[in-house]
């Protein structure tokens, strides 16, 4: 099996077929998947593994004839005496080496975390398009409206209105020029993202305790620290990094949490975005607030989605845009009295 010896560095498990869908060759991933070694599965039928046998056969029929991949969910890998396991199985057409297909295995957890995160980024770049174009079509007559409010308040000055009245106008029109510079502001926001990130070496540390040292100034918040060392730089928009887990860490000063902590570590052969990276770079930023509402949680990346009272809904969406910049995610899990924001990013 030396033809498929690259097969043996990856984290996935896979298994070659042959035509009678045999187990020809398994990497080292696939015997701790399976809890066997190479030799005990080499020259096993394929089928016999699964409880869903006549299903799995008909799409390994169709994956050999038609050419096709085929992706299949709840597979129930079966153990003789042990908990079945569900698995993820795709398999693929290689016509190698004599061989017939190759099947990749994975957890079903585990499945299900990488088809989230293109569903995330896939909904995000969407966002990210109907957003710019909004703002672009905003800002124009916010412009008009700004200017008409001024010229107003210049008119003001020269009517015969009583001095009392005039006062009492102009404090009109100072609401609207003060509310169309917000939303001014709120625009630039909402466009600023589109920048392409300007990437240079720099270490994750120096960019939390600048967050933090933010924070501190802002909310009066003491974050933790629990840092591993041992972390290489990265790659990386120093500004674009620190927004990001700036808007995360605000967050949860201003939900009232009274302990906030930043934890970093160095994670292995992990797949992001459907890649595969040897080893990646994982904050982890904790709260003990009252958690993301339940009802918002499936949208909590959304733009203008906010769970806070005058909140605008931009903060998460706009440190998910970033971190997808660095070709990373965040992914979040939530209750009240604890939310974790773990951002992955990949260390090349």
């Amino acid at each position: 099996m030396a033809s498929f010896a690259g097969l043996d560095l990856l984290a996935t498990a896979v298994v070659v077929l042959d035509d009678e869908f045999v187990v020809r060759y398994a990497n080292p991933a696939a015997e701790n998947l399976l809890t066997a070694g190479a030799r005990s599965l080499i020259g096993q039928p394929f089928l016999g593994f699964f409880a869903e046998r006549a299903e799995l056969e008909r799409s390994l029929e169709d994956a050999r004839v038609i050419h096709w991949d085929y992706s299949a969910r709840n597979v129930t890998y079966v153990r003789t005496g042990r908990q079945p396991v569900p698995l993820s199985c795709t398999v693929t057409r290689i016509d190698s080496f004599g061989m017939a297909l190759l099947a990749e295995l994975r957890p079903i957890s585990e499945q299900l975390r990488i088809e989230r995160e293109a569903r995330m980024e896939s909904e995000q770049q969407a966002n990210r398009e109907l957003i710019r174009n909004l703002a672009h079509e905003i800002k124009n007559p916010l412009g008009g409206l700004r200017g008409s409010a001024q010229l107003l308040e210049g008119e003001l000055e020269l009517s015969a209105l009583g001095r009392a009245r005039i006062h009492e106008l102009r404090e009109y029109t100072q609401v609207i020029i003060k509310e169309a510079d917000r939303l001014q502001t709120l625009m630039d926001r909402m466009l600023t993202p589109h920048r392409a990130p300007r990437l240079e070496p720099l270490g994750m540390h120096e960019v939390l305790e600048r967050v933090r040292s933010l924070v501190r100034a802002e909310f009066g918040v003491e974050i933790v620290r629990d840092y591993d060392p041992s972390l290489p730089d990265i790659l990386g928009d120093r500004e674009q990094l620190i927004q990001a887990v700036l808007n995360i860490a605000r967050n949860a000063a201003q939900v009232g949490s009274e302990n906030v902590a930043f934890r970093t570590r160095a994670v292995r052969q992990v797949t992001i975005l459907k890649r595969r990276y040897k080893l990646a770079l994982e904050l982890q930023v904790i709260d003990d607030g009252p958690g993301v509402p339940e009802e918002i949680q499936d949208r909590i990346f959304n733009p203008l989605v906010s769970g806070r009272e005058g909140g605008t809904g931009l903060g998460l969406s706009l440190a998910q845009t970033f971190v997808h910049y660095h070709h990373g995610v965040i992914e979040f899990e939530s209750r009240p009295g604890r939310t974790i924001f773990r951002i992955l990013l990949p260390i090349r």
